[in-house]
This record gives structure tokens, sequence and C-alpha cells, in this order.
């Protein structure tokens, strides 16, 4: 288990900071003071009746089923609106009704089972089992007979399969109780938080080039090498909450304990994790605590019978674009599940961090439904934000950074919510980063909606530099959402016409893969030294994945062609992708050489309309961007700051990179005392059409 770094103690707000930061809270300083107030409350309550977060986080030590030291095993549920709970499975002959759970206080029901007379475990290890909840009259039909008894897997469930399709659909909890000899040890320490947040996203699944589902080993084997060849630190993991639906991209969780068996066992997750972390790389996972799938036989919807239980009851309970269950942040066995599970992944499996799915759901009442988010403060702290949710992720964060201060927090918010990025102290929410969500919306739009010569500079800065001040934001260029079946990723949307013709570097030449190759560099580019303090990108769109995302349903015959990642592509040497992966790569690796992911926002002193030109400057490094279709510049004046000779660093008309090899390297540019551009100093520059250069200074 890991070591709590300190007693989880509440500070008193410091608003000071936060107010003093962003004067405009000061007409909001009683509500965050009231928010503030309700999340302290909730500590103390949880101080006196439960012996502190740090006893109440770890439910699932009590909860679900448990093999003693003596070999019996005790399970223990909740279930305030069932009439009964019975224990039934491959261990008692599926009877129903010889292993009844007893009766306790507030809604809790427990069952214990002596060890066998040999002194070995009741209940076999991968063994199926189930719980049966006796249901009341007022809960079904008034056709049935006055008891009903309905299956259900215990939430707690750490590992559930889904059966071969002649036994039905519905998942099946195999109690994993592993010899000693089978569980796997962790050989390798946690790697130190990166100050530099480079984010892999990926997938086990569609890891493979293969026409199936990967595995955990396979991903650790041929998918954690790219990523680390390739510069990334973290690796942001997807869909490994077990979801009944593979084509959910695991967004409708039905098992929250368990780690998704289609990939693997519990022992092969925590393996790939720890090679992860033998490899340097931090371990993020997706969460999903916005919601639940609707399944009722293998989810947690209607556990108990009733229609409340984790979830709020009637329609505010449902979300209705997604057709999920929304959670009860104010019930007190709700915020016992989802605290224990965020430590659960943490400790049992040693993740570093956690991505937080569909915030904004969780802070407005409407759900982020239909709304603008025009900016203005009032749409932050009005009656539409869900107190109870926007507590419980403070809760959250608070317990998260107290037991393991190098942890990770990540916010999925589209609405912008003030301090949401500031520590819990300070009256903020908690998380460390948001992810960046316009940025790629506005790629997406330019490269759908405008030619080149329409797009605009000025608008391109604005959307990168527009973040508030010292809440961390990750900036990416595509995410998941683009790849999926349906929309275009940024290489799709530039090249689909020729991707597959004349990506060989035997093809005649072509300009729309040469402007496709140039501008994905330099979208990849402005993005990560402009956008924020960490950068994210999704598995294959890194050299530009030829096709899109999509899982096998029944809308395409549960095709397994495109939900995979195509690697034979990028790693055939007469292919052109192998370009944007090599730029990537060096992308990643000068920014560990100087570092401007950490370093304060960057300086933007050209945004040329006319010229299509882009100069910002970052962590001592000088960004060069022409984006115009066709005019280059000689000597063209932009400002800097620091006075000397510069060099270039990195310049995306490489050939290495797919460029033409336009620009001398062996050049060197001196400053001149010369204010430009609001700059003290200035220096010529050659910048070619579609062309990004770095200057770094040469000591």
């Amino acid at each position: 288990m890991m070591e709590v770094a300190e007693p989880m103690k509440v500070e008193v707000p410091r608003l000071s900071d936060l107010l003093t930061r962003d004067p405009y809270l000061t007409k909001y300083e009683k509500e965050i003071r009231r928010r503030y107030g309700c999340f302290k409350k909730l500590v103390d309550q949880i101080d006196q009746a439960e012996g502190g977060m740090e006893k109440f986080s770890r439910g699932y030590e009590t909860f679900g089923l448990h093999v003693n030291p003596d070999n019996s095993v005790t399970c223990v549920e909740w279930a305030p609106m069932a009439q009964g709970l019975f224990l039934k499975g491959d261990f008692n002959g599926w009877n129903k009704l010889s292993h009844p759970f007893k009766k306790l206080e507030y809604g809790k029901w427990e069952i214990s089972l002596p060890a066998n007379p040999d002194g070995s475990c009741p209940i076999k290890h991968t063994s199926r089992v189930k719980i049966g909840v006796m249901m009341s009259l007022d809960q079904i039909s008034l056709l049935t007979p006055k008891d009903m008894m309905v299956d259900r897997l215990c939430p707690w469930a750490s590992y559930v399969v889904q059966p071969p399709k002649t036994e039905g659909l519905a998942y099946h909890h195999h109690f994993w109780n592993p010899p000693p000899e089978e569980r796997y040890s962790f050989k390798h320490p946690r790697p130190d938080k990166p100050i530099s947040l480079k984010v892999y996203e990926c997938h086990i699944g569609i890891g493979t080039d293969q026409l199936k589902v990967g595995t955990y080993k396979e991903f650790s084997r041929n998918v954690l090498p790219r990523i680390v060849k390739l510069g990334y630190n973290a690796i942001q993991v997807m869909a490994i909450m077990e979801h009944a639906y593979y084509a959910s991209f695991g967004y409708q969780v039905t098992s929250f304990f368990a780690a998704s068996s289609r990939y693997g066992t519990p022992e092969e997750l925590k393996e790939m994790i720890d090679t992860a972390h033998s490899m340097g790389l931090f371990v993020l996972l997706d969460v999903v605590h916005s919601h639940a799938s609707k399944n009722v036989l293998d989810g947690l919807n209607e556990f108990d019978g009733s229609d409340s239980c984790y979830f709020h009851g009637g329609s505010r309970g449902t979300h209705s674009l997604w057709d999920s269950r929304l959670f009860n942040y104010s019930n007190w066995e709700v915020l016992r599940f989802l605290l224990s599970n965020l430590r659960w992944y943490l400790e049992e499996y040693r993740f570093d961090g956690f991505r937080f799915d569909g915030v904004t759901s969780m802070l407005y009442h409407s759900h982020g439904i239909g709304e603008g988010f025009s900016g203005h403060y009032d749409e932050y702290f009005g009656l539409n934000v869900d107190t109870e949710a926007l507590v419980y992720l403070m809760l959250a964060n608070h317990m998260l950074h107290q037991l393991h201060p190098e942890v990770i927090t990540i916010a999925e918010d589209v609405s912008g919510m003030p301090a949401l990025c500031r520590p819990v102290e300070e009256g903020g929410t908690g998380f460390d980063y948001r992810l960046g969500m316009a940025i790629p919306d506005h790629w997406i739009k330019l490269l759908k909606e405008k030619a080149d010569d329409d797009w605009d500079m000025g608008s391109i800065c604005n959307t990168l530099e527009n973040r508030r001040y010292l809440e961390k934001t990750i900036a990416y260029a595509e995410s998941h959402d683009q790849a999926l079946v349906g929309d275009k990723t940024i290489a799709f949307w530039l090249m689909d016409k020729e991707m597959y013709t004349n990506m060989s570097k035997m093809s005649p030449p072509s300009l729309i893969i040469d402007r496709g190759i140039a501008l994905h560099k330099m979208i990849r580019l402005i993005t990560h030294g402009l956008g924020g303090e960490g950068y994210l990108n999704f598995m294959g769109n890194e050299f530009g994945h030829p096709e899109w995302l999509d899982f096998p349903r029944v809308g395409n015959n549960e095709s397994y062609h495109y939900a995979r990642r195509q690697w034979n592509v990028v790693d055939n040497d007469l292919l052109k992708y192998q370009y944007l992966n090599n730029f990537d790569a060096a992308m990643n690796k000068l920014e560990d050489k100087y570092g401007w992911l950490h370093a304060d926002p960057g300086y933007t002193s050209t945004k040329h309309q006319g010229d299509k030109v882009i100069v910002f400057e970052r962590a001592g490094c000088v960004f060069v961007f022409n984006f115009h279709p066709n005019k280059s510049y000689s000597d063209y004046k932009i400002g800097v700051g620091a006075s000397g000779k510069y060099k270039i660093v990195l310049d995306s008309d490489s050939e290495e990179f797919g460029g033409h090899k336009l620009i001398d390297h062996s050049t060197d540019f001196f400053t001149k005392e010369e204010p430009f551009n609001n700059r003290p100093r200035c220096l010529m520059v050659y910048i070619p059409s579609r062309v990004a250069i770095i200057l770094a200074k040469v000591d």
C-alpha cells in the first residue's frame, strides 16, 4: 500500500491569492466561500463519522468479496432498497437461497463463508459469482410474484468477463484471487512527475495492427517503446474501466473497479504499468465519474431494484444525450464508492494520475447541453452550477493530492470554469491541468471552412493564448474525438484525396501531399509551443494515421478494420508517414532541452495578417511561422528579446521531415540593437512558404 504523505488536513482558504490574481472574482467571493464551506463541512463529517478521508477512501477493503487470512470469505454490499441479498455462483451450484446476507444498518448487507474443511477458500479463483437481489412488490410489476429475485454483479468486482455469445451477453463476475506465485509484484519505482507534461493518449484494444482486440502484453511489447522513442513522458490510457459495449470507447462504464478483461488480466495490466514506469513514463487513467452505463444486468443501474441507489432518481438521474445514468454526489455511499474507486487505481495498479472525463457535464445542472459559455462569470457562479458535483471534484482532488503529492489530475472542461485548476485551499477545484478543448475545434474549423489565404493569424494566436493565468492547460491539435468515424483527423482534412495514392516516396510530386505534410507539422508545432503548459497527442496522429477510428459494431458488420493502428505505414521507409513521425519526435525532444512547456507563456510579437507570419518567444526560443501558401520572405525582420547570436535548432523544411531543404542551417543570425514590434532588438531571417523554424541563442 502507498504511504500517506501527511494527515488529510483542510486549511482555511487563501482566497486572497485567487482574488488578487483575478479581481473579477471579487464580486463572487461570497459564492466561492460558500462552495468551500460545503467542501469543508463534508470533510469534517467524514472525519467524525468515518475516522477521516484516509479510511473512508479504502471502501474496497471492506465492500465486495474479500478473502480473510484464514481463507474464509466476507462480502459487504450496499443495497438500501433491497428486501434481501443472496450470494450464489459456481461455489454453491447456483443455489439461489442457500447463502443469504445479513441486513445491517444504513442499507448495508453482509455475509461470511467459512473456509473449506481442508482450509482452502470456499470460492475458487476465477469461479463465477453473482448477487441475487430480492425486490419487493412496489418495485416490480403487479404481474410478477410478490417477491422476485434478480441477478446483479457486485459493484466492487475487480474482474468481470463477457461469456461466449451462446450463453448470453451479460458479463459474469469471476472472483479474482490468484495464488501468491501468480500475483504480479511491482519491480520499478514510479517516475518523477514531469515538469513538461507530454501526453500520449492511447487505447490498448486498438494498439495493434491486427484485426482483433489488442492486449496489455502486446501494448507493453510493441507500443510503449514507440511512445518513448517519440519523446512523450506520459501515457493517458483510455477505456480501462470495464465497459460492456466496446464501441462506447470506454465511456459507458459498467464495472468501475474492474480493469477491462478484453485486454487481459489484472496482473497483466499491472505488468504493463510497471513496464511503462521502467521506461520513465507517467501513467494516467482516463476515469469516467461523470456518468455510468444504463445496463442493469452487468452495470450499477438498479442494483438494489430501485432507480436511485447510486444515481439520482427520476429525470435528474438520466443524461438525455448520452443515454446514461448520473451519480448522486450528495449520497454518502456514492462518495465512498467513487473516492475509493480513484484510490483503488492509484494503489492497486499504481496509476500516477487521472484525466477526468465529462467535467462540464458534472459542473452544471444543464450538463452543458445547449450552453454556449460566453465566458461571463455569472455563468460560473449562478444556479446552473451543481454544487454537489463541484464539491465532489474538490473532495477527489483534495484526497488524491494528499495521498500522493506527485499525482496529476486533468479536467475535460469546455466551459472555462474559473479556478478549476487552482488548489482547493485557494478556493479552487484542485485540478492540475485542463484540456485546451477550443484549440482542436479551431484547427478543424479552419481546415474545413477556409482556404489558407483566409486564415486569420490573430485568431489563431488568440485561440492558442486564451487561457487563465496560472491555470495550466494541456494543448492539443487533435485527440481521439477527431479520429472517430464521422469526423476527420487533421491529416485527413489535409490529404485524404491522395493519402492512399501519393504517400509513397516513389510517387510523382503532389501539391496536396506537400501542403498536407507542411501544414500538419506547422499546426502541431505552434500548438505545442504556444498553446499551453502541456501537450497531448492521440496514438497514430503523430504520423498522420491514414484512416479513421471505428469500433466493431452492427453498422459495420462487426469489423475490426478501422479499430486498429496501422504501424506498418510509419515503419515502411518508402512511405512519407515517417516524415511526420520524425518531426513529432524532434519537436518533443527539443522541448526536453529548452522546456518551453513549463516556462512562462509565449510572447507573440508578430501576427501579420497580410504576410501570414507569426513570431513568438518562449523559454529563450524564437518560433517563426510562415503560413502563406506561396510567398517566401528573405531578410524578414522579427523582434527578439535577448541580444547575441542565434542558430536554427528546428526547421520543418528539413529533409528528414519531408521538406525541400530551402534553408541553410550553417547561417548564424545576429541581433541588431534596434527595437521592433515591442521587442528591444531585432534580426533578419529567411522564412519560406509553409515553413516553421525555431531559433535559439548561442552562448
